[in-house]
């Protein structure tokens, strides 16, 4: 199991909804997006435990003071390393979700979630893999330029033999150069 990061948000933030270390997961002012970049919000929780997501080089922290927290990274086109790290008590929850912000709406690129609420056991881990597998060819969002593949995870300590109290999730997320024309959930982009 890699260890988690320090307890704090290292992360290049940005647009009009972020100041300093945090950002507002409300709004529609992104800001100025960067030539050859695409914005992305990553959403942790709601939950009660602790999550770290990585995401190349920027490392985005939700304690347990808050339920949820978003962050704002803008993207180049191509490969990302994503990384999310959850731990709790007796157990932990957790939700990550990755949106691709787009001129009709935001995208949602994958989303990681079991036990949130509550505390993720290992029938909910199985069930969220049977449920992700069945994504074509890793576009969680049909109408978005982005897939995600590499999806691979390990299960910290069970005291209980039900619930990790730590987990890894690691996956690679592919950012395509195109510009999304159809609005989330669009049905021009779904296969018959």
């Amino acid at each position: 199991m890699p260890k988690a990061p320090k307890a704090e948000t290292d992360a290049e933030l940005v647009g009009d909804l972020c100041k300093g270390t945090s950002c507002s997961c409300t709004g529609n002012s992104v800001g100025k997006i960067p030539e050859g970049k695409k914005r992305f919000r990553i959403t942790l929780g709601p939950t009660q435990s602790e999550i770290w997501a990585t995401v190349d080089g920027n490392t985005l922290y939700k304690g347990i003071e808050g339920a949820t927290s978003c962050f704002y990274l803008d993207l180049a086109v191509g490969e990302h390393t994503v990384n999310m790290h959850a731990k709790g008590r007796g157990g932990f929850g957790a939700r990550m979700l990755i949106s691709e912000f787009g001129e009709k709406g935001w995208y949602e690129s994958f989303e990681f979630s079991c036990g949130a609420p509550g505390l993720c056991d290992r029938a909910s881990l199985r069930s969220w893999k049977e449920r992700i597998s069945g994504v074509d060819a890793g576009k969680h969002a049909p109408c978005g330029s982005v897939r995600i593949s590499g999806i691979d995870w390990i299960e910290g300590k069970m005291p209980d033999d039900l619930h990790p109290e730590t987990f890894f999730l690691q996956a690679v997320m592919k950012v395509y150069k195109f510009t999304p024309k159809h609005a989330p959930g669009s049905a021009e982009c779904i296969k018959n």
